[in-house]
């Protein structure tokens, strides 16, 4: 009976012990009351860094006669939003990216929605507050994603006329306001993740087949490529946790965070709170806990110790409208090491 005891003594002990550890190796936490709310809610904002501050560009029509012209500029070490100059032209699902201060947006779609993507390419001088046309994109996309290395931007993806999903890429010159054509990425996908470290291009998960998750069509996809710019080509690492599609991420100190997206398949339809982390130095995914509020179309930027999350809808797809847009500014603040 003294043997049974003192078994039980050390598993018990063992077990407060391990969850002390564990508590102790915990990553950080959730806040949710503390952060200004996005004042103007949208389902898919464009988003993208410039100077450690992040920018909310156009906005989803959803049925509206008109799209929102949003831009939104957001302080991250004030933690205060401003309203700049609108957009001069109507899309939504643009791709984005900054080079020395200034933002690039390409593509993305208007009237006739998915079956007439844009061409356009403009650049916002967040200085002067100001927006100015750019030679066009070679293709017309919608829902790429776009990445900075060496001063060039690599748009890769989305969807050509007819919803038709492509592994285009193109890769544009600020300096020279020019675009060449690259290899293409291997698997065709559309509002995929994507992130630069180390001089390379990561792209992450997205949706296979067509543009709206709506259908049963399209399909979400786990694939992670990685396009080295110097050597022209691609390669497979390691899959993502979770297969999913109109995700929001950001790249911050090496590691590109993704959080939220959509899936429907035959047993649901469904939006996700998960928050992956991919660290291309291990080729290797960890997960943090899960945002409080479920969406897709969240907006993340990453400062300091932070991990912004804003906005999005909080419906799979289009469900509910303007009405479940959502405000909310939910910041994971990690725990110093």
């Amino acid at each position: 009976m003294r043997a049974v005891l003192r078994v039980s003594a050390t598993l018990a002990v063992v077990l407060i012990l391990t969850t002390l550890a564990a508590l102790a190796q915990a990553p950080g936490r959730w806040i949710t009351n503390k952060y200004a709310p996005l004042p103007q809610p949208e389902e898919e904002y464009t988003a993208v860094m410039a100077s450690d501050r992040l920018y909310l560009i156009g906005g989803n029509r959803g049925g509206r006669p008109e799209w929102p012209r949003h831009v939104l500029e957001y302080n991250l070490a004030a933690d205060r939003w401003t309203t700049k100059k609108p957009v001069p032209f109507p899309g939504d699902h643009m791709a984005a990216a900054s080079v020395g201060g200034r933002i690039y947006v390409f593509g993305g779609q208007a009237e006739g929605g998915v079956n007439k993507p844009l061409n356009t390419s403009w650049e916002y001088d967040p200085g002067a507050d100001s927006w100015r046309p750019l030679a066009p994109v070679p293709t017309a996309r919608t829902a790429a994603a776009a990445v900075e290395v060496g001063g060039r931007i690599y748009v890769v993806g989305g969807n050509t006329v007819n919803g038709l999903t492509v592994g285009t890429s193109e890769v544009y010159d600020p300096a020279a306001n020019r675009w060449e054509s690259r290899a293409p990425m291997p698997t065709p996908r559309n509002h995929p993740a994507a992130g630069a470290v180390g001089g390379k291009v990561y792209v992450i998960g997205g949706r296979l087949a067509a543009p709206n998750i709506g259908g049963f069509v399209a399909s979400n996809t786990d694939v992670v490529e990685e396009y080295d710019p110097v050597a022209n080509s691609w390669r497979a690492l390691n899959k993502m946790p979770t297969p999913r599609s109109g995700h929001g991420y950001t790249t911050h100190q090496g590691r590109i965070y993704v959080a939220g997206g959509e899936v429907r398949d035959s047993h649901m339809d469904a939006i996700f709170r998960d928050v992956e982390v991919f660290d291309p130095a291990t080729n290797d995914w960890y997960r943090l806990p899960p945002m409080p509020t479920a969406r897709h179309g969240v907006n993340l930027a990453g400062y300091g110790n932070r991990l912004h999350a804003i906005g999005g809808h909080i419906a799979f797809a289009a469900t509910g409208g303007t009405a479940l847009h959502t405000p909310a500014h939910e910041v994971f603040e990690f725990t110093p090491r």
